[in-house]
């Protein structure tokens, strides 16, 4: 079964705040097999639109460094599961360990 990934990210690893992120990563898994990364460009950052975006392109998880709790509230919404108070590694590292069962979360590394 094929899964969609998001991390957010800045100069190719994952961006702490995901509202402040360059480029989504995308990374498409099979079989517990990451077979495809894409870095995708968001819309303009406003309350609501990263949700939407993502659900619209297909993703199901989001692994995030921090986000505030109207978001997790509105990525719910949009069935995208959210693991954060991920540290700063490349997608393919965070993906890989999700689908290994040893992604390390934490706290939320936002304050809003």
């Amino acid at each position: 079964m094929e899964k969609l990934f998001a991390i957010p990210t800045e100069n190719g690893k994952l961006c702490a705040h995901f509202g402040h992120c360059e480029k989504f990563a995308v990374v498409k898994t099979k079989s517990n097999e990451i077979i495809d990364v894409e870095f995708i460009t968001p819309p303009v950052h406003q309350p609501g639109v990263y949700p939407k975006f993502l659900a619209d392109n297909g993703v199901s998880v989001i692994i995030a460094g921090g986000m505030g709790v109207k978001a997790q509230q509105l990525f719910a919404e949009n069935n995208i599961e959210v693991s954060m108070g991920v540290s700063a590694e490349s997608p393919k590292i965070l993906v890989q360990k999700y689908l290994d069962g040893q992604l390390e979360t934490g706290e939320n590394l936002c304050d809003h």
